[in-house]
């Protein structure tokens, strides 16, 4: 981590909980504590969803892109809130209002723009705008919450 608003790959390992292959940011820069954060997650010809979405035409599929946005959305909270991730997890509630506009392919790079429309405690509701070469490709309002991770059964 180089500078305080942006967030390396490590820092994006230690707060979120997701792994290979559904963590889908690999950076994120213009951090701003409760406020906003731009995500970065290059699309590589080894995602493991082109095989089968399409193999003549290979396509992220749009629910991808949503949790793209929704993961730099945790992140933002993450940082924003100090959420230590052996004990409390990040929850998506809601999501409202996609579009999508164009399609992301191998070597394109997403840039989700998130943006915090409302925070109340540990819930926060975000509007998210991804975007390919400059162009919005996708959009939608999403909401999250902080979760405390039940202890496992015995």
């Amino acid at each position: 981590m180089s500078e305080d608003n942006k967030i390396d790959y490590a820092e994006v390992m230690r707060r979120l909980p997701h792994r290979y292959p559904f963590l889908l940011v690999d950076k994120a820069e213009d951090f701003v504590a409760a406020t906003s954060i731009v995500g970065i997650k290059n699309v590589t010809h080894n995602e493991p969803f082109f095989p089968g979405h399409f193999p003549i035409d290979p396509v992220m599929p749009g629910v991808l892109i949503v949790e793209a946005m929704a993961q730099t959305g945790a992140l933002l909270m993450s940082k924003s809130l100090d959420v230590a991730v052996a004990d409390k997890v990040i929850m998506f509630m809601s999501i409202d209002g996609v579009r999508f506009r164009k399609p992301a392919r191998p070597g394109d790079q997403l840039r989700m723009e998130v943006k915090v429309i409302r925070a109340r405690g540990d819930a926060y509701k975000f509007r998210g705008e991804t975007f390919i070469d400059g162009k919005l490709a996708a959009e939608a309002e999403f909401m999250a919450m902080v979760v405390t991770v039940a202890e496992p059964a015995q």
